[in-house]
């Protein structure tokens, strides 16, 4: 939020107040002071005046000449004060909501670029100004996610249909025969069909609050036990180390659903040994933090760059552009991760030194469970 000067709307406006009445009181004053005088010693040297009572009657008169004075003098120049204020206000506070109406209409009408300058009118302005303007860079976010996500699940699509199509008007034609090699290849695209909408609809659901939770308290070594477990022979296959990092003893049990998490850490570490060169290492390890208890998988593979490391866990966003879909995985396993691991009242962030030095995922779970496990 922006630093803001001068105080706010309502300590403006008070101070407008306050000076329309200064300028009446000091109006009067210096009229008091200057035409009272004067009136006074008019009515008192009035020519035929010789008698106490006729200067006392002129006295008075002089007195209430030189108060009508004063007072009409004072009470129109805080008129016109008033005025020049209240004119300045009503320009400055229409030209802030003008410029808000109009940035808005531009929303509305799908232009989420547009941005409201700041008004200085007070903090109530700049925190309404400050919060249309992350509104709409919400938006203009999420429309160039949904943008990409349409042309990525297009992409994603188009290579096993065309596939599937090419095959079977091939076998319609009696081009191609149906041999186990072809039907071994239909069946791989069919799958990878059914694996991207079982993504898809796995995010959709995590990330709506619709994902089911079944809470159990689990020491955090039993966790990284399964997960270690559970890629053992892939880790071998790939010709990598995989290492379990026994955490401290002390370490208290975690609010987790058992089955969800070792989905999370399965892909994290499918992820870790997708992109660590044969002759790596991949370790998984916990450590006590001050939010709660951090899960971590860490790799000596190929790195992420620092421009990546935000994005990572964005749907279909992969740092190596160049990886083709088959070995890159569908781009969703890492927002399927941040999505259920965000339902648990945690986080996960990625950390990395650059290309080559090896990358490292955090999850970060807290002891106690939520006040929300399931929707």
């Amino acid at each position: 939020m922006s630093v803001v000067r001068g105080g706010g709307l309502a300590r403006r406006l008070l101070a407008a107040l306050a000076l329309v009445l200064a300028t009446a009181a000091l109006t009067a004053w210096l009229v008091a002071g200057a035409v009272g005088p004067y009136i006074f010693h008019d009515h008192l040297i009035y020519e035929g005046t010789r008698t106490a009572e006729e200067a006392v009657a002129h006295a008075e008169a002089a007195f209430r000449t030189a108060s009508g004075l004063a007072l009409s003098i004072a009470l129109g120049t805080a008129v016109v004060a008033a005025l020049t204020v209240s004119l300045v206000l009503t320009r400055r506070i229409g030209t802030s909501l003008a410029a808000l109406t109009a940035a808005a209409r531009q929303v509305a009408g799908g232009r989420y670029e547009a941005r409201v300058p700041t008004p200085n009118m007070g903090h109530e302005f700049e925190e309404l100004v400050d919060a249309f303007n992350q509104m709409a860079a919400r938006l203009e976010s999420s429309e160039r996610l949904r943008h990409r996500l349409l042309a990525d699940v297009a992409h994603e699509v188009r290579t096993p249909v065309a596939t599937l199509t090419a095959y079977l008007e091939g076998l319609e034609d009696g081009i191609t025969e149906l041999t186990p090699e072809t039907v071994a290849l239909l069946r791989a695209q069919g799958t990878r069909l059914t694996r991207l909408s079982e993504d898809l609809a796995a995010v959709t659901k995590a990330e709506s609050g619709e994902l089911q939770l079944a809470m159990v308290e689990t020491p955090p070594v039993e966790v990284l036990g399964l997960a270690h477990l559970a890629a053992r022979d892939r880790a071998a296959a790939a010709g990598v180390d995989l290492c379990l990092d026994k955490p401290p003893s002390a370490l208290p049990p975690i609010a987790v659903d058992p089955d969800r998490i070792a989905q999370v850490l399965g892909n994290l570490v499918d992820n870790a040994l997708r992109h660590t060169p044969a002759g790596g290492r991949v370790t998984l390890a916990a450590a006590r933090v001050r939010d709660g208890v951090a899960l971590m998988v860490a790799d000596t593979g190929e790195g992420i760059a620092a421009e990546h490391l935000p994005h990572l866990f964005e749907r279909f966003y992969r740092a190596d552009t160049a990886r083709d879909r088959h070995s890159g995985g569908s781009g969703i396993g890492l927002a399927i991760t941040k999505a259920i691991v965000e339902a648990h009242g945690g986080s996960v962030r990625a950390e990395s030194r650059g290309r080559g030095r090896g990358s490292r995922f955090v999850v970060t779970l807290p002891v106690s469970a939520p006040e929300r496990t399931a929707r």
